[in-house]
């Protein structure tokens, strides 16, 4: 058994993830803001849930947005093995049309939170040599497209700091991997943040064309049975990487609608492994295998 630690449990993937990694037998610690007010209904669900199946889950109020949030709620937890880095949202529309503010609330949210969350938790994985980090980034971090640069700014940002991580902490027994979902069937869109220039916005009147072709392109395949846009392929993606051996979980992992970035990361990953021979920190690609951990 696992205690697992998962950020924005009140919908999609964390919410899904929280009630199935203790139908596993995990211990779940199902982290969401605003738990007794917004989201009073999700903290209730899965509160019941686990009851009525004899579960361990426990809802815990944290905003990653405040330190003073995410270090009261881990506070709570004497001991976290995983933590699932998974709250999130998107801006949406042209760059210019959104402020400073708004991008620092994007960054601030995507990257910072993680940050947060990461930070929190080290100490305890530190001390127990050992442990599991899971970035849930997306294929928006791997690409870009009209109308969403303030998200993908948010989603490369926290690319590059997840890679980052899991140099520095493998050598004390700590692994850092990285999930990049694509289009699924979650409220995703309807949690868009629109830009809030619009003035500036209607200027842009091709990137709102580009926008409104790809949700229809993406919500078309939520339709087709034979799509993989059913969110529990994350959730066992999720899974997957906590069950999979020490020293050999690859960094990056798509799941879902990649569309051909598989192949990007396929060409990418023996260039970055020579470069970290290059700079002769190799052995920092992950814990090594030898190493004993609690994941295992």
């Amino acid at each position: 058994m696992k205690k697992i630690l998962i950020t924005g449990s009140s919908s999609g993937f964390g919410f899904d993830a929280a009630k199935y990694l203790a139908e596993k037998g995990h211990h779940v610690y199902a982290t969401m803001r605003n738990s007794n007010d917004k989201n009073l209904k999700a903290s209730s669900d899965l509160k019941l849930f686990a009851t009525l199946n004899n579960l361990k889950i426990e809802v815990i109020e944290m905003d990653v947005t405040s330190d003073d949030s995410v270090n009261a709620a881990i506070a709570k937890i004497p001991e976290v093995d995983v933590l699932i880095n998974n709250a999130g949202r998107g801006f949406g529309g042209p760059i210019e049309a959104f402020s400073s503010t708004d991008c620092l609330a994007q960054l601030d949210l995507n990257i910072v939170g993680t940050f947060r969350a990461a930070k929190a938790v080290l100490p305890k994985m530190r001390a127990q040599k050992s442990g599991l980090i899971i970035q849930v980034s997306s294929i928006a971090g791997r690409c870009s497209v009209p109308g969403f640069g303030i998200y993908h700014a948010s989603k490369w940002g926290l690319e590059g700091l997840s890679e980052a991580l899991r140099y520095e902490l493998a050598p004390l027994g700590i692994d850092v991997v990285i999930v990049e979902p694509g289009p699924f069937a979650t409220n995703f869109f309807e949690t868009i943040i629109p830009a809030g220039n619009a003035e500036i916005a209607s200027a842009y009147q091709h990137v709102a064309e580009f926008s409104q072709h790809f949700e229809n392109q993406v919500r078309a395949a939520f339709e087709d049975e034979n799509a993989p846009t059913d969110p529990m392929i994350v959730v066992k993606t999720f899974e997957k990487l906590i069950e999979h051996p020490t020293g050999s979980r690859p960094l990056r992992t798509i799941a879902g609608l990649g569309f051909g970035l598989e192949e990007l990361n396929n060409v990418v990953e023996p260039i970055r492994k020579g470069v970290l021979e290059s700079f002769e920190i190799a052995d920092c690609d992950g814990p090594s295998a030898q190493k004993e951990s609690k994941l295992i």
